[in-house]
């Protein structure tokens, strides 16, 4: 679907039955210089297919795809741009950080695993419940071919094809290395998961995600506040208009959750893990207690408490204590 001149739309799918969709965006060279792939979906037949025939369906040929530029590394954005380099022979462009932590993610991943399971251990997570909340995301590697990308971004580049040209905005909070891409001519960004719709994105605490991930995410919100933009095109939903307001209501929604946890923390020292089963969850549009939640879900809940935790600590809201080698958090007003 063309939403701009020029700039098309694909709905990837997501492997096996799961409804969701990620949009991978072709911006179209019309001077032979080849086109730009953002984002890829999937390592799978279904995601291949959807990106062929999307492509076919605007009149365009995968073979002149030049440039795959990936907002982030996570499966549905960067799982299949090993095999579109590899089809149409097109460089692979990531920001530095997220291409560092590709191989400990992917491919050597044991060590990630057991510092996970180390970090809910210590945020209070029930030794029952930790193989559940360890193997919820396992299954997702198989849908992702790592490769090493030909081009480290930075804050501040530019990426063009002489149709287009976009600078890259370095965006953390999502992802360490989450990227978008602004188009300073036609008032467009591509924000992958840093700005949705109707969707708050995940952004948890994990061994990778830096000390701050959520004081990361709003630095860089307030970053994209500054641009002049017409349209938004996101990695999943809709285009969409309107960023500030946006923005407005992902903060809001922060400093609402902010305050249930300090609200939590009013009757004492709690773990994440116990302050994540008094906090109302949002899924698939409706709250949900956390004992209803998947296996992936508890595990997003209790990640995204802690990223919020280490915000309130560097606010100076909250203190942290090791007692027995639990994380234990304590309100200071």
């Amino acid at each position: 679907m063309q939403v701009l001149n020029g700039v098309h739309q694909i709905k990837i799918p997501a492997p096996g039955n799961a409804s969701w969709t990620t949009n991978a965006y072709v911006i179209e060279s019309s001077n032979g210089h080849g086109h730009i792939l953002v984002d890829s979906g999937w390592d799978s037949q279904e995601s291949l297919w959807a990106l062929q025939e999307g492509i076919r369906a605007a009149n365009l040929k995968l073979r002149d795809i030049k440039t795959v530029v990936i907002t982030h590394i996570h499966p549905d954005h960067y799982g299949l741009s090993s095999k579109i380099k590899q089809i149409c022979g097109a460089q692979l462009a990531i920001h530095r950080i997220d291409a560092d932590i590709i191989l400990p993610r992917y491919k050597d991943f044991n060590d990630l695993v057991k510092k996970i399971t180390v970090m809910l251990q210590q945020n209070g997570v029930p030794d029952d419940e930790l193989p559940q909340l360890i193997d919820a995301s396992l299954w997702m590697n198989k849908y992702v071919t790592p490769a090493t990308p030909d081009v480290k971004l930075e804050d501040g580049d530019t990426i063009s094809n002489d149709s287009f040209t976009f600078e890259v905005l370095w965006t953390p909070g999502h992802s360490p290395g989450h990227i978008c891409l602004y188009e300073q001519d036609r008032k467009f960004i591509l924000t992958g998961d840093h700005v949705l719709y109707d969707t708050n994105p995940h952004v948890g605490f994990n061994p990778q995600s830096g000390d701050n991930p959520l004081g990361d995410y709003i630095s860089s919100l307030e970053k994209l506040e500054r641009l002049k933009v017409h349209f938004i095109l996101p990695g999943h939903g809709p285009v969409f208009n309107a960023l500030g307001l946006r923005i407005e209501k992902i903060l809001q929604h922060h400093e609402e959750r902010k305050r249930a946890i300090m609200r939590s923390l009013h009757d004492g020292l709690k773990t994440a893990y116990e302050i994540a089963q008094q906090i109302p969850w949002m899924v698939n549009g409706g709250s949900t207690a956390f004992r209803d939640l998947s296996a992936w879900d508890k595990r997003m809940a209790i990640t995204e408490s802690i990223a919020h935790l280490k915000l309130l600590m560097k606010e100076d809201r909250v203190s942290n204590v090791d007692m027995d080698g639990a994380s234990l958090y304590l309100a200071k007003d």
